[in-house]
């Protein structure tokens, strides 16, 4: 992986739990959050979206269901953490001040 696609993908990393954050009761469907990722510069697929919750979900940022063709992520005290600065994770990019 180029050190830009690593760049952009701690970045889309960051935008998901940026998004759960504002996102009532912290979750969202994976449908929804491709159409909020599109609309900050991030275009994916589905897919791809879906592999980034689940990896997020590995780091324990947040949870995953599997609801028929969708994931629905719901953020935890982690993932907030890490969306707010107060953690660090390896994969992540960190907030800027």
């Amino acid at each position: 992986m180029t050190q830009y696609a690593d760049f952009l993908r701690q970045d889309i990393r960051l935008v998901i739990l940026r998004l759960l954050a504002e996102m009532t009761g912290y979750r969202a469907n994976s449908s929804v959050l491709t159409m909020a990722l599109d609309s900050y510069g991030h275009t994916l697929s589905r897919d791809q979206v879906k592999t980034e919750l689940n990896w997020l979900a590995e780091q324990g940022a947040l949870t995953v269901a599997d609801v028929g063709p969708v994931l629905v992520a719901t953020l935890n005290e982690r993932g907030q953490d890490i969306a707010a600065g107060r953690a660090r994770v390896p994969g992540i990019k960190r907030p800027g001040a």
